[in-house]
């Protein structure tokens, strides 16, 4: 729910500071003084339009903050209007689009009374609200047609990928032949037979120098075996030179190991032109797969696999095929089921709603009134095969048409408000403006005892000018307009205990000092639930 709002250098408003509770609050006052400002605020901060011509003269930007509880997390959210340049928006202090501001929006708070800005005027949502009145029956033709519909378009999606045509899927199947063919043949003996090789080729293109070092090696290491042999016969029994003397036996043979390996890697290494040729092509045949297939040699293999899953399916594309359409087949004509099925449930549904939302508008006097559901076919969708309309058709004798274009902006809101009342579904905070207009007296306490019982699970606000409506409130804020530096400004104020009936009183058309207005307006309060706070 909304806790407080900030607004700076909208219209008249130069810098207010709202702190709102739950329940019901009214916002009253004097025509002009500011009240529906607060709307219009509320409404940038849903991701409405920016409009400059709201900005307050000689500012250069009108700024909006909020703050809403939702759940057990705090969400801030504020938009910025400057003069020149886009408007800008923020999430938690975090830079967003009017976009984003708008979908989180709508779990938020919805707005009552503009007609641009209702989310009961859209299609979608009135069959969702249709749908939420028919209860488990339409939830679960919905859940069927959706997972039926996502399972039709998997099936396309796999269809798709076995390929279209024959002809384009012939081309692919000789493409797979060939590139398995092409890594097959090339025989990979380990994925890092590249790299043994190039150190063999390596070893082959210098055989006669890496010849000569060998030789070079073999001669020094044949004196030096002869040398260290004698050390050993100048040492050979002196006991006190032991240990050394096994130590020097130690390293003669292991140095005579050495020059028999030497001598065998001499022995080895003969210049072999034939090979040192087989292998550099061998390796260019290799570089060649890596070029069309991956990085290394592990892609190449991993491509040929692949390849070849893809041919065995491609080669049993005619029974894939029939057994995805046989299945597809199945899958639609279950939409299908599922969407008249929720086509009838929504048939069911919306007589009742109807007349329960009729009889709300008769008590918000709009008599005469009559709501109505108007149920429509259309291709199927993930909603089913219907669309939605309410419609309204607001005297007797008049055809129904649809809300946005059958009410004026009081009737509307009346209309929203029975709505909302019948079906309790909406975001947690709810706010009216016009909801009073063109009513009084009794129709006017029949109002705000439909706010107050939708407050009971949604938190309201309402701009009213009837003392009937702000009377039923928890709260009520009274917005006036003063002069301060010869600027008017727009302040808003918690009324209590004698202010608010004094309030009430101006509003009954009374003087606020007048003993039988003051006594008409605690009368109303008396009538309805104290007061929170």
């Amino acid at each position: 729910m909304l806790v407080e709002l900030r607004v700076e250098n909208l219209g008249i408003i130069s810098d207010l500071r709202l702190v709102v509770g739950a329940g019901l609050t009214a916002i009253t006052g004097e025509t002009g003084a500011g009240k529906t400002l607060l709307v219009e605020a509320l409404e940038l901060l849903l991701g409405g339009r920016a409009d400059t011509g709201l900005i307050r003269n000689g500012a250069d930007e009108a700024r909006v903050e909020a703050r809403f509880i939702s759940g057990h997390n705090e969400v801030v959210v504020a938009r910025v209007v400057p003069l020149n340049g886009r408007s800008r928006a923020y999430i938690d202090g975090r830079m967003a689009t009017a976009t984003e501001l708008a979908e989180l929006g709508t779990s938020l708070a919805d707005l009552h009374g503009q007609h641009d800005q209702q989310s009961l005027l859209h299609g979608s949502e009135q069959r969702m609200l249709l749908d939420s009145y028919a209860g488990p029956a339409a939830e679960n033709a919905k859940r069927e047609l959706l997972d039926a519909r996502r399972m039709v378009s998997a099936i396309d999606a796999e269809l798709a990928s076995l390929g279209g045509d024959d002809r384009t899927r012939a081309r692919e199947i000789d493409l797979l032949l060939f590139q398995i063919a092409e890594i097959d043949e090339a025989h990979i003996e380990g994925l890092d037979e590249e790299e043994r090789m190039t150190e063999e080729i390596d070893r082959l293109s210098d055989s006669e120098s890496h010849q000569e070092a060998l030789d070079d090696a073999y001669m020094q290491l044949d004196a030096a075996i002869d040398a260290v042999g004698k050390s050993v016969a100048v040492l050979t029994g002196r006991i006190p030179f032991s240990e050394i003397s096994e130590r020097i036996r130690a390293a003669q043979s292991e140095l005579g190991e050495v020059i028999h390996d030497v001598r065998l890697e001499r022995e080895a290494m003969v210049a072999d032109p034939n090979r040192l040729a087989s292998l550099g092509a061998r390796r260019q045949m290799l570089r060649e797969l890596r070029r069309k297939y991956g990085d290394a040699l592990a892609d190449v293999v991993r491509y040929g696999s692949e390849a070849r899953a893809r041919l065995a399916a491609l080669e049993s594309h005619t029974q894939r095929v029939e057994e995805l359409s046989d299945r597809r087949v199945v899958m639609l004509e279950t939409a299908q089921k599922a969407a008249q099925r929720l086509h009838k449930v929504r048939v069911k549904a919306a007589k009742p709603l109807a007349a329960a939302v009729t009889e709300q508008l008769q008590q918000l006097a709009l008599l005469g009134a009559v709501f109505s559901i108007a149920i429509d076919a259309c291709d199927l969708t993930d909603e089913g095969i219907d669309t939605v309309t309410f419609e309204l058709a607001p005297n007797t004798g008049e055809p129904g048409r649809p809300l946005a274009r059958a009410a004026s902006g009081g009737e509307l809101s009346r209309t929203m408000l029975a709505i909302r009342v019948v079906l309790s579904q909406a975001p947690p905070t709810l706010v009216f403006d016009e909801v009073d207009a063109g009513i009084g007296g009794e129709v006017g306490i029949a109002v705000g005892r439909a706010l107050k019982s939708l407050s009971t699970v949604h938190q309201v606000l309402v701009v009213t000018h009837l003392a009937q409506v702000a009377a039923a409130a928890d709260a009520q804020v009274h917005v006036t307009k003063t002069e301060l530096d010869g600027r008017t400004v727009s302040r808003a104020e918690l009324l209590l205990d004698d202010a608010r009936v004094s309030e009430l009183s101006r509003m009954l058309g009374g003087i606020e000092a007048s003993t039988s207005a003051r006594a008409h307006a605690v009368e109303l309060l008396t009538a309805n639930v104290s007061p929170r706070r």
